[in-house]
């Protein structure tokens, strides 16, 4: 692709397109409007919004837990059809890493379902990327957590990182 495409973090106008673009990124998990709308405000400093030309093709939530400030956990990663294939989804976790406000973070946390290899491949490439370790292990159950109608998810834990992390990472 020629067009250039432009990280920044979200703005409270990005929760419509956010929601849309999830929307159209199975088997991602769809949310409120609000809650994108405060995905966009509330965690702006730890989520980003990738765009061409005006048009939102990307989107990361991640947010610092209050228990574990050093962690940052990312809650869902949507990648439209127009940008795939170019990294971008892990250019926008280094993007997010790089920032101020993850300066003290030095582990990141996401689940996956088993089956989701784009998201296997994609946490795996970030450990190889920021040279550390990538750990597992189950974190909601289908049947104990979510009576039988979402698959497992696993935590996944990568880190410690070093810290500064780079864009250049």
């Amino acid at each position: 692709m020629d067009r250039k495409i432009t990280l920044r973090p979200p703005t409270p106008e990005d929760g419509v397109p956010v929601h849309q673009l999830v929307a159209q990124c199975p088997p991602l998990d769809p949310n409120s409007i609000y809650c994108n709308l405060l995905q966009c405000t509330h965690f702006s400093g730890t989520s980003v919004a990738a765009d061409i030309e005006g048009e939102l093709v990307g989107f990361i939530s991640g947010y610092r837990p209050p228990q574990q400030i050093s962690t940052l956990f990312i809650w869902q990663v949507a990648v439209g059809e127009k940008a795939r294939g170019q990294g971008l989804a892990s250019r926008m976790l280094v993007n997010i890493l790089a920032r101020d406000e993850c300066k003290e973070v030095d582990h990141l946390e996401t689940t996956i379902t088993e089956d989701n290899q784009a998201s296997w491949a994609l946490f795996q490439g970030l450990a190889d990327k920021l040279q550390t370790t990538l750990t597992q292990s189950p974190q909601f159950d289908r049947e104990l957590h979510f009576a039988g109608q979402h698959d497992t998810e696993v935590l996944v834990r990568i880190g410690p990182f070093k810290q500064p992390v780079t864009t250049e990472a």
